[in-house]
């Protein structure tokens, strides 16, 4: 196999290969590493030319197996971490590769220190919707769309950009409605970040999910719908990975947040039947997950949709999850900050040049 084409998925091995197969894979391949994995690719261990090395000085069989060369306890990633953390987590531990696993510790990438300074493109497309009037954020969006409000120096939406482009994304479409000239004024055909921007034009409100119906016919890979008044540091890369990684039966994949709710009273739990107390709960904590305005979607969803009629996200998902589609979810552990009223605009100016710097 050449060695410039190699994959993440040929460096995965069982624990019961022998180690001169793992010797003659590791010499094929060019990621220098290999990834042991049992049957459900959960990650066991990692092989890499050292530990070769170290095993060949022992004068030790080559019909063993490679558990008894590989680290046992090796450094991971999990998907939600930036490549920022994992490369400065590279540097101070003065590793190559760092394997990226999902929260059953499924392998589902692997990230080296090459890949870092390599230039990456991924033509998924970007649907960035940017159309809301911004009732919650007057008077501001009296005279401003909000994906146009500034953060610091910078919008709102611009930000969420340029962090989509430092992951390899080329390929957007903003979803416009409300003072949809100012924001084809400034982002214009993209240009001006190297990239490729257009846009589609609502003549009334058709919600997140039906605003998608005017697309024009997208590739059959996978695309990003994205509420483009979010604030947050997510690896958009690691998202996608997950996603392809289960797309055989997955047909969408939102991204959620978890969101705590302290109940300032003591919630007392009563049974019903014959309202007799069952116990106080002093001012309890509950933890939800929450939509967080990110979404990958497969193409063949836009065929549940109704050409220029409105959809909402929610509706269009629970209607899938009805007709018996898996729909995936990704948590988001990093920053994120739906910019929705006037407390959590506050909330971003402060928090910016510290995330975002």
């Amino acid at each position: 196999m050449d060695k410039a084409v190699c994959h993440w998925k040929d460096v995965l091995i069982r624990i019961d290969t022998p180690i001169i197969t793992a010797i003659q894979l590791l010499d094929a391949k060019s990621l220098r590493v290999l990834l042991v994995v049992d049957e459900n690719q959960r990650l066991l261990g990692i092989i890499t030319d050292g530990d070769i090395r170290r095993y060949l000085l022992k004068h030790a069989p080559l019909e063993a197996t490679v558990d008894k060369i590989m680290n046992k306890n090796p450094v991971f990633a999990n998907i939600s971490e930036s490549q920022e953390q994992i490369l400065m987590r590279m540097h101070a531990l003065n590793i190559l590769h760092i394997p990226i696993v999902d929260g059953r510790n499924q392998v589902i990438g692997l990230e080296t220190y090459e890949s870092f300074f390599e230039k990456r493109t991924r033509d998924n497309w970007i649907i960035l919707m940017a159309g809301g009037v911004g009732k919650r954020l007057r008077p501001l969006t009296l005279d401003c769309p909000k994906p146009l409000i500034k953060i610091g120096n910078k919008p709102i939406a611009e930000i969420l950009l340029e962090n989509l482009i430092k992951s390899g994304f080329k390929n957007y479409i903003f979803s416009l409605n409300y003072k949809s000239e100012m924001i084809r004024d400034y982002f214009g055909t993209g240009e001006r970040w190297g990239i490729n921007i257009s846009y589609i034009q609502e003549v009334e409100e058709l919600g997140t999910a039906g605003s998608l119906s005017l697309l024009p016919f997208l590739e059959h890979k996978p695309f990003f719908v994205i509420n483009a008044d979010i604030l947050t540091n997510i690896n958009f890369g690691h998202v996608l990975d997950f996603h392809q990684e289960k797309k055989d039966k997955t047909i969408a994949t939102i991204c959620v947040r978890q969101h705590q709710s302290k109940i300032p009273f003591g919630l007392v739990h009563i049974d019903e039947m014959d309202s007799r107390l069952i116990d106080i709960e002093e001012k309890p904590i509950k933890n939800y997950f929450v939509n967080g305005g990110i979404y990958i979607l497969e193409p063949e969803i836009l065929r549940h949709l109704n050409f220029n009629t409105y959809c909402d996200m929610p509706h269009l998902l629970n209607h899938l999850v009805k007709k018996g589609f898996h729909v995936a979810t990704f948590p988001i552990h990093e920053y994120w900050l739906d910019i929705g009223h006037h407390d959590n605009l506050l909330k971003a100016a402060s928090d910016y040049l510290e995330v975002f710097s």
